[in-house]
């Protein structure tokens, strides 16, 4: 359950960065799955309109952060 978390925040982390450069310049790569939050959320809700960098930088942080809770989770091995 752990790694499929971690592959998740991964993914957020990604669509974070790649909606950021979206938003600065066009990204072609995996548009419509990488793009998703910037292209579908962003112009549908009022308020990200304004703050839409910001917007996708906190997804991007949600999803490091993500990734990190899950790693600090990890048990230890003993070798």
């Amino acid at each position: 359950m752990r790694k499929i978390l971690q592959g998740l925040g991964l993914l957020v982390f990604l669509i974070g960065v790649s909606g950021a450069i979206d938003h600065l310049w066009y990204q072609p790569l995996f548009g419509i799955v990488l793009n998703s939050f910037n292209r579908f959320v962003i112009p549908n809700v009022s308020f990200l309109q304004e703050y839409a960098l910001f917007a996708n930088l906190a997804v991007a942080a949600l999803g490091g952060a993500l990734v990190l809770a899950m790693e600090a989770l990890a048990p230890e091995r003993r070798g």
